[in-house]
């Protein structure tokens, strides 16, 4: 087998791939090339607070992080000029029928910029063919308590590899690890309006973030009736849009954590990793017979 031309690691900034970057830089595995973060535009305050502690710990052992963007995700949802990749928004049809959007989100604003990033660091940037032999290796912060997320690369030219299954680690473990070294506080990795946050996390944002709460009821309140963009061309799609699966506005919700994990328990949406191919479970979850098939999306052009 060729040796890897580039060893990258995939940083979401979340508690698994923050371990990663701390166990690489005391050299307690082997170090990578380059950390790409994956940047919607849309992460908490304390995600970001937490990417430029990880910057500075990597830049010191000679591992540069960089930022990669398509876009703002908020921004471009409610801009009608830009097309948007539809988020797994809630949807409540003309009769009562429910549904969710199709989920782009993760592969245009993450997967796609990283991919990006890989192919022009190994000298073949898009439309360039990568010659067979011609690899990198990316290291994604998947534990051994959320094996079953661990996947293969889609493309030749990426391969990934899961340091923490290495290890034999769980969350717990790199929660401790990080603890150890003075690195405590650290969450999951998430856009503000993510529709699959569970009511543990609202009800924190809510607490201890009223302006990002506030952000998140006013996305919500503005996307009711699809994109701007759907809008704008004259063509309104049918149903209801909510970011809660109660599908009611975001701030009448009545937010039911789960007293037995806290908002931090619950895995990220890393760039290879988001755990959520369906819909989360629903407070108030209607009859079999009632639940709608999952809508096109809400991108009308």
């Amino acid at each position: 087998m060729s040796r890897p031309r580039l060893r990258v690691l995939s940083l979401g900034a979340g508690l698994q791939s923050s371990a990663i970057v701390l166990l690489a830089a005391r050299g307690e595995i082997a170090p990578f090339d380059v950390a790409v973060f994956a940047d919607t535009g849309w992460e908490p305050r304390s995600v970001y607070r937490q990417l430029d502690r990880l910057t500075g710990i990597a830049a010191a052992a000679g591992m540069p992080v960089v930022r990669v963007s398509t876009g703002n995700i908020r921004a471009d949802a409610l801009n009608p000029a830009h097309r948007f990749a539809s988020m797994p928004l809630f949807t409540l049809g003309p009769s009562g029928e429910r549904g969710m959007a199709r989920r782009q989100c993760t592969s245009e604003y993450k997967i796609r910029p990283i991919k990006a990033e890989v192919r022009r660091r190994l000298g073949y940037p898009h439309p360039a063919r990568v010659p067979a032999g011609v690899w990198a290796k990316v290291d994604i912060g998947i534990s051994v308590d959320e094996i079953h997320r661990a996947r293969d690369a889609d493309v030749v030219y990426m391969r990934n590899t899961f340091p923490l299954l290495d290890l034999g680690w769980r969350r717990d473990d790199c929660l401790r690890y990080l603890n150890e070294h003075g690195l405590s506080g650290f969450g999951k990795s998430s856009c503000i309006g993510c529709p699959f946050h569970d009511d543990g996390f609202w009800a924190n944002l809510k607490a201890t973030s009223p302006a990002e709460w506030a952000d998140a009821v006013d996305f919500d309140r503005r996307i009711r009736h699809g994109s701007a963009r759907a809008n704008a061309d004259g063509h309104p799609l049918r149903g209801r849009y909510y970011l809660h699966a109660q599908r009611v506005p975001l701030d009448e919700v009545v937010l039911r954590p789960r007293t037995r994990r806290t908002p931090e328990d619950m895995p990220g949406c890393g760039p290879f990793t988001c755990p959520h191919p369906t819909e989360p479970v629903d407070p108030d979850p209607p009859e079999p017979a009632d639940i709608g098939t999952a809508t096109a999306g809400w991108e009308v052009a």
